[in-house]
């Protein structure tokens, strides 16, 4: 097996024993909290598959509430997994092209839970 057919066989392996979050059980409403390597992201679901992101490079850019799509999970390279909305240990990618570093934790509040 060549180094790249290594590393992906490794990445899919790998893939199904992360701590994560699958866009398919996210609902209107639903937020995430999400703190990566240097900073926190505050994620609110809206109805049309996008979040409204605030925290980290979005506050630093002064764009903070912006509303954008969660593109995926991805390891920092190429391989992205696009049914994920936040994985431990992978970077969040947004459509517009922001990924941050590595996500360390992830706080699930369900719209039904919250205030």
């Amino acid at each position: 097996m060549n180094a790249w057919g290594s590393a992906l066989s490794r990445c899919s392996r790998e893939a199904g024993e992360l701590r994560h979050i699958p866009k398919r059980s996210l609902g209107s409403g639903d937020c995430l909290i999400v703190r990566t390597r240097h900073s926190t992201y505050t994620l609110r679901v809206l109805g049309n598959k996008s979040v409204s992101v605030s925290g980290g490079w979005f506050d630093r850019a002064g764009t903070s509430p912006v509303t954008v799509r969660i593109t995926g999970c991805s390891w920092g390279g190429s391989i992205i997994k696009i049914d994920t909305a936040a994985a431990c240990g992978l970077c969040l990618e947004f459509s517009n092209r922001v990924i941050t570093s590595p996500v360390e934790q992830i706080v699930y509040l369900p719209s039904h839970l919250q205030n």
